[in-house]
Protein backbone atom coordinates (compact mmCIF):
# COMPACT_ATOMS: atom_id res chain seq x y z
CA UNK A 1 0.00 0.00 0.00
CA UNK A 2 1.47 3.55 -1.02
CA UNK A 3 1.67 6.92 0.92
CA UNK A 4 -1.14 8.31 -1.90
CA UNK A 5 -3.81 4.91 -0.68
CA UNK A 6 -2.95 5.51 3.15
CA UNK A 7 -3.38 9.10 2.75
CA UNK A 8 -7.23 8.39 0.84
CA UNK A 9 -8.38 5.78 3.32
CA UNK A 10 -7.55 8.15 5.95
CA UNK A 11 -9.20 10.99 4.43
CA UNK A 12 -12.37 8.67 4.07
CA UNK A 13 -12.31 7.48 7.58
CA UNK A 14 -12.12 11.50 8.68
CA UNK A 15 -14.96 11.62 5.86
CA UNK A 16 -17.15 8.90 7.62
CA UNK A 17 -16.11 10.21 10.89
CA UNK A 18 -17.71 13.75 10.38
CA UNK A 19 -20.82 12.15 8.14
CA UNK A 20 -21.53 9.98 11.18
CA UNK A 21 -21.55 12.95 13.34
CA UNK A 22 -23.69 14.70 11.03
CA UNK A 23 -26.17 12.10 10.58
CA UNK A 24 -26.64 10.89 14.20
CA UNK A 25 -26.88 14.98 14.98
CA UNK A 26 -29.54 15.29 12.34
CA UNK A 27 -31.00 11.48 13.85
CA UNK A 28 -31.68 13.42 17.43
CA UNK A 29 -33.23 16.28 15.24
CA UNK A 30 -35.63 14.07 13.39
CA UNK A 31 -36.96 12.35 16.63
CA UNK A 32 -37.61 15.61 18.22
CA UNK A 33 -39.63 16.58 15.11
CA UNK A 34 -41.33 13.10 14.68
CA UNK A 35 -42.15 13.58 18.91
CA UNK A 36 -43.17 17.00 18.50
CA UNK A 37 -44.96 17.35 15.30
CA UNK A 38 -45.87 14.24 14.33
CA UNK A 39 -45.36 13.65 10.60
CA UNK A 40 -44.19 16.83 9.19
CA UNK A 41 -43.18 17.60 6.36
CA UNK A 42 -40.39 18.78 7.86
CA UNK A 43 -39.25 15.73 9.59
CA UNK A 44 -40.28 13.56 7.08
CA UNK A 45 -37.90 15.84 4.37
CA UNK A 46 -35.25 15.50 7.21
CA UNK A 47 -35.76 11.84 7.06
CA UNK A 48 -34.69 11.43 3.34
CA UNK A 49 -31.77 13.79 3.63
CA UNK A 50 -30.05 12.21 6.18
CA UNK A 51 -30.80 8.42 4.82
CA UNK A 52 -29.68 10.34 1.16
CA UNK A 53 -26.47 11.71 2.52
CA UNK A 54 -25.77 8.54 3.98
CA UNK A 55 -26.10 6.64 0.50
CA UNK A 56 -23.98 9.19 -1.20
CA UNK A 57 -21.22 8.90 0.80
CA UNK A 58 -20.93 5.08 0.63
CA UNK A 59 -21.51 4.95 -2.71
CA UNK A 60 -19.33 7.73 -3.49
CA UNK A 61 -16.76 5.58 -1.52
CA UNK A 62 -17.83 2.75 -2.97
CA UNK A 63 -16.39 3.90 -6.15
CA UNK A 64 -13.22 4.64 -5.24
CA UNK A 65 -12.84 0.48 -3.85
CA UNK A 66 -12.86 -1.53 -1.00
CA UNK A 67 -10.66 0.25 1.09
CA UNK A 68 -12.19 4.02 0.98
CA UNK A 69 -15.35 2.39 1.33
CA UNK A 70 -14.32 -0.10 4.44
CA UNK A 71 -12.39 3.18 6.01
CA UNK A 72 -15.66 5.37 5.48
CA UNK A 73 -17.92 2.99 7.22
CA UNK A 74 -15.45 2.06 10.03
CA UNK A 75 -15.60 5.99 10.61
CA UNK A 76 -19.23 6.20 10.37
CA UNK A 77 -19.71 3.38 13.05
CA UNK A 78 -17.01 5.35 15.34
CA UNK A 79 -19.07 8.54 15.26
CA UNK A 80 -22.02 6.14 16.12
CA UNK A 81 -19.99 5.04 19.01
CA UNK A 82 -19.64 8.37 19.85
CA UNK A 83 -23.15 9.22 19.67
CA UNK A 84 -24.21 5.96 21.70
CA UNK A 85 -22.37 7.15 24.62
CA UNK A 86 -22.94 11.04 24.45
CA UNK A 87 -26.77 10.43 24.66
CA UNK A 88 -29.16 12.14 26.67
CA UNK A 89 -31.05 10.20 29.17
CA UNK A 90 -34.69 10.18 28.30
CA UNK A 91 -37.07 12.66 29.65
Amino acid sequence: MSAADVATVAAFAALGFGAGLAFFRALRLNVRLYATAGTDARAVGLHVLRLGALAALLWGAATQGAGPLLAAAAGFLAARLLALRRREPAP
